[in-house]
């Protein structure tokens, strides 16, 4: 057990010096124009004379005059960012936690994206409301995998296949039930994701996100103090006697590969905090092939203890003794979850 947990830990703390997302980021930013407009004529000649702006920026263009939903949306922004009434007009640009107001402010927002020049941040002052680094959803992965639910889960399962079956059995039982725990959190990641990303995102969204994360730090801090007393950051106690007879009732790989899908629906409430506030940072900024293999990468590692349990077992790691550390450290594993979602909302809400 100590060799698996020294191995793991290896690969996080591996995992945690690569690199950011992408050397290449390109900033969004949402640009307001009207037919008509002289001042958006200025905008639209400037942008013509300099391609490689549109290239280096992720640039959304909305027309308002004669489109309700660029209308919808420009007011929706406008909200969001507390323009002042008087000053709604075109051509407006919304990019980072600032707006920009006329062609000469435009301007001067792209101008810094002349000659090709490659950024990796929003420059200028704009700042990243919360830019997504991979050490802030390893942080995030690594304390959501180490979650006491799923640990009790795959113990219950092994230990049922191990009575029934021997070791090779509740090996192949143990790998298909992650795989499809894998195939499942990263399916409905893929679905939030897609979701958040085409609804769009403003500051106050990224605020929620971060206040979001403060709270599950919190309450898993709660529970390192107060285990037990009000609620608890598990599966909740009511829904725990039909899950053991799911678990119970499989036999061996296929009923394990299709038991992790109903798990994963019982286990969202004790692992969800730490996902979706990574998709939410995900769907502020990431394009959709970062986000693919982001979550693949994010699930990878939410996985790894349930690997580590499942190959520990088979070579002869004791489940009682297991399932007694389980529930020995679980206000520790409470307390980790807790101080890290604490620092990664205390990021987003500062950066």
């Amino acid at each position: 057990m100590k060799k698996i947990s020294i191995a793991l830990s290896l690969l996080l703390l591996s995992l945690l010096f690569i690199p950011t997302v992408s050397a290449q980021y390109k900033p969004k930013a949402d640009y307001f124009w009207g037919i008509g407009c002289n001042h958006c004529a200025v905008v639209a000649e400037y942008l013509d004379e300099h391609p490689e702006v549109s290239e280096r920026i992720n640039l959304q263009k909305h027309e308002i005059y004669q489109d309700r939903d660029g209308a919808n949306l420009f007011n929706q922004m406008a909200e969001d960012y507390a323009v002042p009434m008087l000053a709604r007009g075109v051509p407006t640009m919304f990019a980072g936690p600032n707006y920009y107001s006329g062609p000469s402010q435009i301007i001067a927002y792209f101008e810094q994206f002349e000659g090709g020049t490659v950024v990796t941040e929003q420059p200028g002052g704009n700042g990243s409301v919360s830019e997504l680094t991979l050490t802030v959803l390893i942080i995030a992965a690594a304390a959501d995998s180490i979650n006491p639910c799923t640990f009790a889960v795959l113990i219950l399962l092994m230990a049922a296949i191990m009575a029934a079956g021997g070791k090779r059995r509740a090996l192949l039982t143990g790998l298909t039930f992650t795989l499809s725990v894998f195939i499942s959190y990263y399916l409905m990641g893929l679905g939030l994701y897609g979701a958040i990303a085409s609804a769009g995102t403003s500051l106050w969204f990224m605020r929620i996100v971060g206040v979001l994360a403060i709270l599950i730090g919190l309450f898993n801090i709660k529970d390192f103090f107060w285990y037990g007393k009000g609620f608890k950051m598990e599966v909740p106690d009511s829904w725990r006697p039909l899950l053991k007879r799911l678990i119970k009732s499989i036999t061996g790989p296929i009923g394990g590969f299709f038991i992790g899908f109903l798990c994963s629906l019982f286990l969202l409430p004790c692992t969800s905090g730490p996902y979706i506030v990574v998709l939410g940072m995900l769907g502020h900024k990431e394009s959709f092939s970062e986000a693919l293999w982001l979550l693949a990468l994010y699930n990878l590692i939410f996985i790894l203890p349930m690997l580590g349990i499942s190959f520990g077992i088979y070579w002869g790691m004791d489940i009682k003794k297991v399932e007694a550390q389980r529930r020995s450290k679980i206000r520790i594993l409470h307390l980790i979850m807790g101080l890290a979602m604490l620092a990664i909302g205390v990021w987003v809400l500062m950066s």
